[in-house]
């Protein structure tokens, strides 16, 4: 899987992974991350979220990322939102008010473009990467966030050999390798969500259990 599996899917308009409306687990569970109204929060490969706008209607500069072209203009077209569009090196910034889109390279951020933010919302970025991506991810992002930062994600678990992704089964153990050497992991919720997705009982699954994780950085 490449960085073309993914313009294809925006392209052909195979975008299952688009939620029409704000994720219950953002509204259920941001408040535990602690932070404050006005800080700035991160969104990784954010497509055209509507979770972008919910964080920003709670007071929050919000900045995402997102490979496809495509699907940042259509944030910005069907959100009404005016931008300014400038080249940042490997990287193009659609700037709005309190609120910024990177289209590119996710591997492309640096520390630099990162460095005041608190909190990060991961709802379809870890799990729409196999594992050794999952693996570069996760230490991209642990390399270019503040230490300070912390992390709100959800993931699902379901036998992979019955299905291939995206998305991704990712364990808890392996949360664990990924992110443990650095954060305090603890589990905010977990269900079996099969009835949520037919889709999946059609393709051999008979349970996926949908987890929430808060990723909260060591006391120094």
């Amino acid at each position: 899987m490449d960085t073309e599996f993914w313009i294809e899917s925006w392209n052909q308009n195979k975008i299952g992974f688009h939620q029409r409306e704000f994720n219950k687990h953002l509204i259920n569970f941001w408040q535990q991350l602690n932070i404050s109204t006005d800080s700035l929060v991160f969104v990784p490969l954010c497509g055209k979220s509507l979770d972008l706008i919910w964080l920003k209607q709670q007071g929050h500069s919000v900045h995402g990322i997102e490979l496809s072209q495509l699907a940042v203009q259509a944030f910005f077209d069907e959100n009404n939102l005016d931008y300014i569009l400038s080249q940042q090196i490997n990287l193009s910034l659609w700037e709005s008010e309190r609120l910024s889109i990177w289209q590119g390279d996710f591997f492309k951020l640096t520390r630099n473009q990162l460095n005041a933010v608190e909190g990060v919302f991961d709802r379809a970025s870890l799990v729409a990467l196999p594992l050794m991506l999952r693996q570069q991810y996760a230490q991209h992002l642990k390399n270019i966030l503040p230490h300070k930062a912390q992390i709100l994600l959800v993931t699902f678990e379901y036998d992979q050999s019955n299905r291939a992704g995206p998305p991704f089964s990712v364990t808890q153990s392996e949360i664990e390798e990924l992110y443990g050497d650095r954060y305090l992991i603890n589990i905010l919720f977990q269900q079996d969500v099969i009835n949520n997705y037919p889709q999946f009982r059609d393709q051999g699954l008979t349970n996926i259990e949908e987890k929430v994780y808060l990723l909260k950085h060591f006391i120094t």
